[in-house]
C-alpha cells in the first residue's frame, strides 16, 4: 500500500489516499502456485485520534466519503467505465483508539469495502532503553492493535474473494505491540508496488462537490 497525505481545507473528508496492490488468484489456477496477478485498489483513508472508542458514526462518515468519491469520479470521467477501470475503491479507517462493538458491526453490515485499523500509540513503558527485561514488560490488552476487513472487502464474495487474511502479528520479543500483517494462502504478503509506480503522478485530485 502506498498512501500520501492530502488532508486540508478541501480534502473532501479524506486524510490519506493512494493505491493498494494485493495478490489475487485467477479462476481455476492451482492454489499452490504464486499469485497470477496483483489487483490494484484505490484507497481513501480517514485518521482518528480520539480519547474514547470509535463509534459507528465514523464508519457512516467513511461510507459517505466513498459514496461521494464514487459519484464524483463517474461525473468527471469521459466515459462511465473509466472510473471503474481505475480499480475498486476501499475505505480505510485508522484510529489510535479501539473501535466499539457497534462500529465493528456497522462496518460488517456495510455493502462498501471497509478496513478498520486500530494502531495504538506506543507507550514509553514499552521501550527497552532502560534495560527492562521484555518478559517482565507485558503490554496491556488495550495496547494490542487490530485490523478488520468487512465482508464486502475480505469475504468470499468481496473484492479480495476471501483469499487475503488480515492478522495482528506479534514479534518474538515480548513487550512489543506488534503490527498489522496480511496473509495469502498461508504465506505472508510482502509489500509490493509496480516498478513504474510514481505516487506523485498516479494520484488524481480529490473531487469536491461543495
Amino acid at each position: 500500500m502506498s498512501l500520501i497525505r492530502v488532508g486540508g481545507k478541501d480534502d473532501g473528508g479524506i486524510d490519506l489516499q493512494g493505491w493498494w496492490w494485493l495478490p489475487i488468484s485467477q479462476a481455476g489456477q492451482d492454489s499452490s502456485h504464486s499469485p497470477s496477478r496483483y489487483m490494484r485498489m484505490r484507497v481513501l483513508a480517514q485518521c482518528k485520534a480520539e480519547k474514547k472508542k470509535i463509534g459507528p458514526k465514523y464508519v457512516r462518515e467513511m461510507e459517505g466519503v466513498l459514496h461521494r468519491h464514487a459519484t464524483s469520479m463517474q461525473h468527471i470521467a469521459n466515459h462511465p467505465t473509466e472510473a471503474m477501470q481505475a480499480g475498486p475503491i476501499v475505505g480505510l479507517l485508522l484510529s489510535s483508539s479501539p473501535f466499539s462493538k457497534s462500529a465493528t458491526l456497522r462496518a460488517h453490515s456495510s455493502p462498501l469495502p471497509l478496513c478498520l485499523l486500530y494502531v495504538p500509540e506506543i507507550s514509553s513503558n514499552l521501550t527497552l532503553d532502560d534495560g527492562v527485561n521484555p518478559a517482565d514488560n507485558e503490554p496491556p490488552d488495550d495496547a494490542l492493535g487490530s485490523i478488520v476487513f468487512n465482508p464486502a472487502l475480505g469475504g468470499a464474495r468481496g473484492i479480495l474473494q476471501g483469499e487475503i487474511e488480515a492478522r495482528w502479528e506479534y514479534p518474538p520479543v515480548q513487550g512489543c505491540i506488534g503490527r498489522p500483517g496480511l496473509w495469502w494462502q498461508g504465506k505472508q504478503v510482502p509489500s509490493w508496488t509496480p516498478d513504474t509506480y510514481n505516487p506523485d503522478l498516479s494520484i488524481s485530485p480529490i473531487p469536491n462537490n461543495h
